[in-house]
């Protein structure tokens, strides 16, 4: 009996390579190549990435609903997206800038900024709950991108979809209020004061001291020695 089971192995193995090849070219048209726990990992992350890509498409439509879910609840809670995060440099010094861009090609940098890193949070005008969160309550300002992080591409569409979103009502727009008090500030000053009124005069005397000197006329040695000078150029 082991001999004949043997024998019969070595049969099957001869025929082996054109039976058994297409059979694993059905298994992998089929997706069923490899029954090993790798492979079933493989399957898991396709479907991870598959359902991450189409929670990202179903935020793409309304980027406002990522806010408002559980998701962003449990991971932000009621903190903003940019308040835990800290950028890796070199030295104790922070630069006085961020990157360009968190992205080269296809690819994500390491420790990317707070936008770049969720690819859930999406920046549109219309997305108020997110502008508002890097606005200052206090003077109404977009935050400087050293404070908040963000890379300097996130940081340009911040600030148009801010400007666009004032623009378009959604965002109130704050401007330092002034009391005006009504009060005449022309004549607090002496040097912007009224003209004072002219002293009695009396015949040959000018309206003011001042005057007398710019409108004296030159004595005439002056005037001759003037003449001299330029005789030979007066007709």
């Amino acid at each position: 009996m082991p001999a004949s089971i043997h024998r019969f192995a070595k049969i099957l193995y001869g025929f082996s390579p054109s039976f058994i090849h297409p059979l694993r070219q059905y298994q992998r048209r089929l997706g069923r190549t490899c029954a090993s726990p790798f492979c079933k990992d493989t399957s898991l992350q396709d479907d991870k990435t598959v359902q991450a890509a189409g929670t990202l498409s179903r935020y793409m439509d309304r980027p406002l609903d990522y806010l408002e879910s559980e998701e962003y609840i449990n991971k932000y809670g009621a903190s903003t997206v940019w308040a835990g995060y800290r950028r890796n440099h070199k030295g104790g010094i922070p630069p006085q800038r961020t990157r360009k861009t968190c992205t080269r090609g296809d690819k994500i940098c390491g420790n990317p900024c707070p936008i770049c890193r969720d690819p859930n949070i999406i920046i549109h005008h219309q997305n108020v709950k997110l502008l508002q969160q890097f606005i200052s309550p206090h003077t109404g300002l977009v935050y400087d991108s050293t404070r908040t992080g963000v890379c300097m591409k996130q940081q340009k569409k911040l600030k148009e979809a801010i400007r666009t979103a004032q623009d378009h009502g959604f965002l109130l727009s704050q401007i330092p209020h002034v009391e005006f008090s009504g009060e005449d500030f022309s004549n607090s000053s002496g040097a912007v004061g009224s003209t004072p009124p002219p002293p009695y005069l009396s015949s040959g005397d000018t309206w003011y001291n001042w005057y007398s000197h710019t409108m004296c006329l030159p004595a005439e040695q002056e005037v001759a020695k003037v003449r001299k000078s330029y005789k030979a150029y007066l007709k």
